[in-house]
């Protein structure tokens, strides 16, 4: 499906647009506000009941950052192991070292294939690399089949969110876009939209051709490919077309089935708040005599895509990254903005490091600004990468190469001066207190003045205290 003029001139107006304008944009729009902070909120609640249910989640994140960190470290043996593996099961491995080359070898698959009908499971990597359009570009019909993938498709929009493409939009839109696509009355009612989009959907996986899924992970130890759904689609797309074709990531492998269980644990639990995800699907190959479903052909196209460049550098950690999408739900910058405004496949904490490591830092230099530094993230990432400090690392990256706007170096060397001599602190702080007393009211800062009234155009500012806590600390006995 391609997009419509009118979405492509929305498109193109907000690829032209800085972050600045685009965040600025969707603050504005109170609708997407609401959605977002709805949708992330209750993720977040159910996260914190679901992982008490753990004897020890801390010690659960522990061992899965180890269990990608040694991966990561032995990553030349786990892929020649799995790469023999799937081999060994009838499948087929292709390379790629580009988006472009992914896309490529997919089409080739297709074309030998005979196929013209493709159905497609909910892929982020295929995201990456643009895999829908390029297919349609060159002939194709490929349908989304993940509800919420379907949706944005047919809608001509983009996912915002890792896990829920949909977070953005109200029960409202979707139901006037499937009164207009499927031709059904008017409802809000979720299950009559989503047995409308079934019944649409199961036609297409009666007659595909080819199906393409993503990995969530991948086990060395037998050519195992992961998929987890909520849904049934990916089992769908990947047990009726007589060939299958799945796309990961290199960094997707793990190294025995005792480890793809510690991370199932921790997938569901953290991205969606529910114990396991309904549907994970085991592929390991071709059917096989007697089998009652599965592909006549399998095919697994591994993608570096830059991701060899991140695992020899100093930001290695992110390539731990489970796309569960827990960063994003706890981010208060992602809540006000939502995904859009990002610009970027990855949106989010996660995304604000792994688009300019992987798509370098022109048309991104404000993303390691765009962060409190609350550590939330860090806090909600079950393999545990310290993201604020990689956004630190990605802000003295910038100053040194001179990107960052004038106006930062200047305020940041005054910061460093001042907080670096407790006489001009000291200064400082008397002379901040009187200045903003114009300005306060009953105990709260409702409009800053000059550039610091950013902060106050959104919310208050609490007042600077009467006595400094270095204060009250000498009086202390």
């Amino acid at each position: 499906m391609r997009m419509s003029p009118a979405g492509m001139q929305h498109a193109q107006t907000r690829i032209s647009q800085s972050f600045t304008e685009r965040a600025a944009a969707a603050v504005a729009d109170t609708r997407l506000g609401r959605a977002v902070v709805k949708a992330t909120l209750g993720r977040c609640e159910r996260r914190i009941k679901i992982l008490s249910e753990l004897p020890d989640s801390q010690a659960a994140f522990d061992l899965a950052a180890r269990i990608k960190d040694h991966t990561l470290e032995n990553l030349d043996r786990y892929l020649n192991l799995f790469v023999a593996n799937v081999a060994r099961n009838g499948g087929q491995v292709h390379f790629a070292t580009s988006g472009e080359q992914a896309c490529a070898i997919i089409a080739e698959i297709a074309r030998a294939e005979g196929a013209r009908l493709i159905v497609k499971a909910k892929s982020m990597v295929s995201e990456e690399v643009h895999l829908t359009p390029s297919l349609e570009a060159k002939g194709f019909e490929v349908l989304e089949t993940d509800l919420g993938e379907f949706v944005v498709q047919q809608d001509h929009d983009r996912p915002s969110h890792i896990v829920a493409p949909v977070i953005h939009k109200t029960v409202s839109e979707i139901a006037r876009l499937f009164e207009r696509i499927l031709g059904i009355a008017y409802t809000e009612d979720p299950e009559a939209l989503t047995m409308a989009a079934r019944r649409h959907l199961r036609e297409k996986f009666r007659t595909a051709d080819l199906g393409i899924c993503g990995c969530n992970f991948a086990v060395a130890e037998t050519g195992t490919v992961c998929i987890a759904t909520n849904e049934g689609n990916g089992a769908l797309s990947t047990s009726r077309p007589r060939a299958v074709v799945v796309l990961m990531g290199l960094e997707k492998l793990v190294p025995s089935m005792g480890d793809l269980a510690v991370m199932l644990k921790l997938l569901a639990k953290s991205g969606t708040g529910i114990r396991a995800t309904v549907y994970t699907s085991l592929l390991t190959g071709p059917r096989r005599t007697g089998d009652a479903d599965g592909p006549e052909a399998f095919h697994v196209v591994i993608l570096d895509g830059g991701r060899t460049r991140i695992l020899a550098s100093e930001y290695r950690d992110a390539l731990r990254c489970i796309r569960c999408g827990a960063c994003l739900n706890f981010c208060p910058v992602y809540r006000v903005i939502g995904g859009h405004a990002y610009n970027s496949v990855y949106p989010g904490p996660i995304g604000q490091i792994i688009t300019p490591l992987l798509q370098g830092f022109s048309g991104y230099e404000d993303f390691p600004n765009a962060s409190s530094l609350c550590g939330a993230c860090y806090e909600a990432c079950p393999v545990r990468i310290d993201i604020p400090r990689f956004l630190i690392r990605m802000r003295q990256v910038l100053r040194r190469q001179g990107d960052m706007p004038f106006l930062w170096r200047l305020g940041f060397r005054l910061w460093r001066g001042v907080m670096g001599s407790s006489l001009l602190y000291r200064v400082g702080r008397r002379l901040a207190r009187r200045g903003l007393r114009r300005v306060e009211t009953d105990g709260w800062y409702r409009r800053l003045p000059g550039p610091l009234g950013g902060w106050t155009e959104h919310r208050d500012f609490p007042a600077m205290a009467d006595r400094p806590f270095s204060g009250m600390w000498r009086e202390l006995p």
